[in-house]
């Protein structure tokens, strides 16, 4: 690489070539000599431009969530129906509440499915889902303490969706949080936490360790049900990502939608 290339251009250059890197053989491969040599440039560029490899991942990461924000601003734009944010809403809970309902109904929990949309409530049951709730029934403005309904919860909303679900768990009990579709805020007092002993566990899938994702990924293999996760799984074209985006932001998918690269 020349020497007096932008500072902007290596970076971005680094940037697409770790991106190029894991389209094409994954996570694993993805060090910073990988990066480079598909840059085609000394490995001592990157480090120039970054404190270590940790650095250099965590803004590739803040990068690529500033496209998704600039591409998420146009889909607004472009939605049909209701609101962004319900919308939202209920497809990222499709999304990752597929998955949750599936695999908590085969180790044998009984399962509550919050949607907005009552098409799919016969979808969550086939999942493993013994009971719906209308996504209204938590988006009031939460109390301190309601009465006790859950043992646990997934939550991939926030805000005040998270908040009410944290005021029904049961002593002791706890809720994995994993999204924000909802809102960043949560309008919650200490008292799930003081009382009842509730956790509010915060999942991250950005930097959590290598192990941890092994051993998540393991009992994917053994836990969620094949013939559940190809009802649940949609494959798309790479040509087809645009054409989809508008589906999702109106609140028309569900399940995950796989995007096959090639």
């Amino acid at each position: 690489m020349p020497t007096g290339v932008a500072l902007r251009d290596a970076r971005e250059q680094l940037f697409d070539a770790a991106e190029r890197v894991l389209l094409r053989a994954g996570p694993n491969a993805l060090t910073s000599r990988a990066v480079t040599t598909e840059a085609g440039c000394a490995k001592g560029v990157l480090h120039r431009h970054f404190t270590d490899f940790d650095a250099f991942l965590a803004e590739l990461v803040l990068d690529r969530a500033r496209r998704v924000e600039a591409q998420a601003a146009v889909l607004r734009e472009s939605a049909g129906t209701g609101t962004v944010a319900g919308n939202l809403t209920g497809a990222l809970t499709a999304l990752f509440g597929s998955v949750a309902v599936a695999i908590l109904s085969k180790l044998g929990f009984e399962v509550a499915a919050s949607t907005g949309r009552s098409a799919e409530a016969d979808y969550l049951k086939r999942l493993g889902a013994s009971a719906i709730i209308d996504r209204k029934e938590l988006a009031a403005a939460p109390r301190p303490l309601n009465k006790e309904r859950w043992a646990g919860g997934i939550d991939v909303v926030g805000s005040t969706t998270l908040a009410n679900v944290l005021s029904m768990i049961r002593y002791r009990g706890a809720v994995a949080a994993c999204g924000l579709a909802g809102g960043m805020d949560l309008p919650v007092t200490v008292a799930p936490f003081i009382l009842r002993g509730v956790s509010l566990l915060g999942i991250d899938s950005v930097m959590r360790p290598l192990a941890d994702r092994q051993v998540a990924w393991k009992r994917l293999e053994a836990d969620l049900d094949r013939t559940k996760l190809s009802e649940m799984t949609k494959e798309i074209g790479l040509a087809e990502v645009l054409e989809q985006a508008p589906e999702i932001v109106d609140g028309r998918v569900r399940g995950r939608i796989v995007v096959k690269i090639g």
